[in-house]
């Protein structure tokens, strides 16, 4: 780990004094401006870059962009998957230009490296989105950042997603009749991404609006099930008076992981509430049809979100159409009685 490390921080520093410099010598508007400023007349040419192109929804996003691209016609798109690796998301971003594409979409794996990634894009006169979450242009913390100085991004209101699933979670905890006294939540997430963070403080606030206060455990993961699972078994560990939990987290990785814990250390499925972020996992719980903890889960669909993505970058870039700050794709509650109706994909 420590050898992967280094190389990153040091991009990672690299990319943000390089950004700095750059505004420090003119206006920084134009050595941060994220849209190319000019229409192209012919054939468009796209680069989507995918942070852990593997989970069920970035490939659902994938094949929505590449469907929107062929609906709109003369847009070529070449999607990669970065992983977690944050080196890969800067030689990607410097590939893609170097090949002269239009545009490129970005979901690093780190909001960190944003600063270089900008630089390399207005630097070429590539235009810059970003799909689900934030990029600061001239700083590594999306969540200090000026909001003029965020690029414009395609996704879900983090804010908005956490609301329903804490509002969803009290239902469930009401319903259940438990207690505050026996009760806890596990509040799962990666604490360095500011739309993970915004979804997390939501769901709690509107949970504690709806139901009032329950101890909150803050479990920070890598947003995977397996380390959701892992941390969530050591927590239980040191809290075995706990009756009933409460699991709400990021994603679907997060819940389903820390479901998979509770259910593995003996709790029965009646007494967790989970509700996921996503619904991709949450519908293999409810396929199998086993007695699951996964209560609900927020359906937000990639494919919605792959698909809006490439149509704002090429109305930019098409017709001169400005990009807005930010847009956001339509999301719905689903549990075991409707996912399939909503339409999930279940694979």
């Amino acid at each position: 780990m420590a050898r992967i490390r280094r190389p990153v921080a040091a991009v990672v520093a690299l990319g943000v004094a390089a950004a700095l410099s750059l505004s420090a010598c003119s206006s920084g508007k134009e050595s941060t401006d994220t849209s190319a400023g000019k229409k192209v007349s012919g054939k468009i040419s796209l680069a989507y870059l995918q942070k852990q192109g593997d989970q069920q929804y970035f490939i659902d996003e994938a094949q929505g962009a590449k469907d929107k691209a062929k609906q709109l016609g003369n847009v070529d798109i070449k999607v990669v998957n970065l992983g977690n690796d944050t080196n890969k998301a800067v030689s990607e971003t410097q590939a893609a230009v170097a090949q002269k594409v239009n545009g490129v979409i970005i979901v690093p794996p780190d909001p960190a490296v944003g600063p270089q990634i900008v630089q390399t894009a207005a630097a070429a006169k590539v235009t810059l989105l970003t799909s689900d979450d934030q990029v600061c242009k001239n700083g590594p913390d999306p969540s200090k950042c000026a909001k003029d100085q965020l690029v414009q991004r395609v996704g879900f209101s983090g804010s908005q997603m956490g609301q329903q699933v804490g509002q969803r979670a009290a239902e469930e905890f009401k319903k259940a009749g438990w207690k505050a006294s026996d009760t806890a939540v596990i509040s799962a997430w990666k604490q360095d991404v500011t739309v993970c963070t915004d979804r997390v403080v939501a769901a709690q606030a509107a949970f504690e609006q709806a139901a009032g206060k329950v101890q909150v455990i803050k479990v920070g993961t890598d947003n995977t099930p397996t380390d959701a699972q892992s941390k969530t078994g050591a927590v239980v560990s040191g809290h075995r008076s706990v009756k009933h939990w409460v699991v709400w987290g990021c994603n679907d990785e997060n819940v389903s992981g820390a479901v998979t814990a509770l259910q593995n250390a003996g709790y029965k499925a009646a007494d967790i509430d989970g509700v996921g972020l996503g619904a991709y996992l949450a519908c293999k719980d409810w396929n199998s049809g086993k007695a699951t903890g996964m209560k609900a889960a927020l359906f937000i669909n990639g494919y919605d979100v792959g698909g809006l993505a490439v149509q704002t970058i090429v109305d930019n870039l098409r017709n001169g159409k400005p990009m807005p700050q930010e847009a956001f794709a339509p999301t719905k509650m689903v549990d075991a009685s409707n996912w399939k109706q909503e339409g999930v994909k279940c694979t």
